[in-house]
């Protein structure tokens, strides 16, 4: 009774590995650097656009954001970082 109730969680754990539930640890290190991969190629880009709006601007960001409070500002840039988080995500699930 043990052994077949055992057969039927193991059974149930495999048909989710189709879907992503369940990672063998085989493969858990190869997941692990693709992650960390990603997460370095997003910093980049998050860096790389910052770097560029800074530079592009006439004014200083830094005083606008937390002097002024200029809440435009602040908008137009998380929409910068979250366009690029959506490119980022797009790469990675291909």
């Amino acid at each position: 009774m043990l052994l077949e109730q055992l057969s039927k969680l193991t059974d149930a754990a495999l048909a989710f590995t189709g879907i992503g539930l369940f990672v063998p640890m085989s493969q858990l290190t190869d997941y692990i650097l693709s992650t960390l991969i990603f997460v370095g190629i997003g910093l980049v880009f998050f860096a790389l656009a910052f770097v560029i709006i800074v530079k592009v601007t006439p004014f200083s960001i830094r005083k606008e954001l937390e002097e002024d409070q200029n809440t435009a500002l602040a908008i137009v840039i998380g929409s910068v970082i979250i366009g690029i988080a959506l490119i980022v995500s797009a790469a990675i699930h291909g």
